[in-house]
């Protein structure tokens, strides 16, 4: 089965599992939408109906979309995803509070981008990528496994490994990105981050995650990080303390993307791996629409079959270049591609 067609009946089928519901539990009101099953695409209205079973005396009501004040038809402008609504209910010198979940998609149809390979350059067959970036024209990399996580400088066009350090046994390595002449690098399962000096490859500090337990991918815009915890979230990081100050959740117009993997910033969008399935998701970081989708799986044919070969993981940008190099898991080839629309 394609990608393509994998990763629309993974996003239908999360969707259908994943509706909104309300929260009625020993409540006298509850929230009623217009929608099916709760869910609306971006650009529609929504016509919100308070339900007073008991007939009680209501005076005013006051519905809010998450923090935002809302009327009770109103136009869905906002992130997409789980979103709540709430209804604040003066009734009989008292008043009351009650909420409903709502699934917002998106309201276009992703594009669909295929690649050219322009050229294929040698990578060491067994790094287990996990991130992928350029840096002033060089390639930084970090790998995964217990007892095999490494950061690395490479010389994208011959292999060569021109520095490297290894994670001490108890850290699996995930992604990484570099700002500000550091290079952040996540870990899996334990929860932390390293701070690393671009130059000296010194560890400089650590940190803690939030609400995201998982560390995935990593990538920036030039002032915060974005960080991927495995599931359908990206995660935005103060640079300076790593708070996680907000997220988006990604969905197409039939439902949530999981699994979001390595990440890269081009030209304003967050291109992501989608774990096991060898293709990439443009995403709009602004509200977590998929934009596009790139189905790379037929590069695995080209890498040498081995039985620690794995999946495609690893995309990074040359700005250098203006093109897009990509590799996986335990694969002995980096392949430099350019991407385009397909018509």
């Amino acid at each position: 089965m394609s990608f393509l067609k994998l990763f629309t009946i993974t996003a239908l089928s999360i969707f259908m599992l994943n509706c909104g519901g309300s929260d009625t539990e020993k409540k006298n009101f509850s929230i009623a939408t217009d929608a099916d099953k709760n869910t609306i695409q971006l650009g529609q209205t929504l016509k919100l109906t308070l339900n007073n079973p008991k007939n009680l005396s209501v005076t005013s009501i006051t519905y809010k979309l998450n923090d935002e004040e809302v009327k009770d038809a109103f136009v869905v402008n906002t992130k997409l995803g789980e979103q709540t609504i709430t209804a604040h209910v003066n009734y009989e010198d008292t008043s009351e509070d009650v909420s409903t979940k709502i699934i917002v998609l998106n309201n276009e149809t992703p594009k669909i981008y295929s690649y050219r390979i322009i050229n294929e350059y040698p990578h060491d067959i067994k790094s287990y990528t996990q991130g992928l970036e350029f840096h002033n024209g060089e390639l930084y990399e970090s790998t995964g496994q217990y007892g095999e996580s490494k950061l690395r400088k490479v010389d994208y066009k011959t292999g060569e490994i021109l520095k490297n350090v290894n994670l001490t046994n108890q850290y699996f390595g995930e992604g990484l990105t570099i700002l500000n002449d550091n290079i952040y690098v996540l870990t899996w399962r334990e929860n932390t981050g390293f701070v690393y000096d671009i130059d000296t490859f010194e560890k400089k500090e650590s940190f803690k995650y939030g609400k995201s337990k998982e560390g995935w991918g990593l990538c920036n815009d030039g002032t915060q990080l974005y960080k991927s915890d495995g599931t359908d979230k990206i995660w935005t990081l103060n640079a300076s303390n790593f708070t996680e100050q907000d997220h988006i959740e990604v969905y197409t117009n039939h439902g949530k993307i999981p699994s979001l993997n390595e990440l890269e910033w081009i030209d304003g969008k967050i291109y992501a791996n989608i774990y096991q399935r060898n293709g990439v998701v443009i995403i709009n970081p602004k509200n977590g629409a998929v934009d596009g989708v790139i189905d790379f799986s037929p590069l695995k044919e080209k890498v040498t079959q081995h039985p620690e070969l794995d999946v495609l993981n690893g995309i990074a940008y040359n700005p250098e270049t203006k093109t897009i190099f990509v590799t996986g898991k335990d694969w002995d080839k980096l392949f430099e591609v350019e991407v385009f629309e397909q018509k």
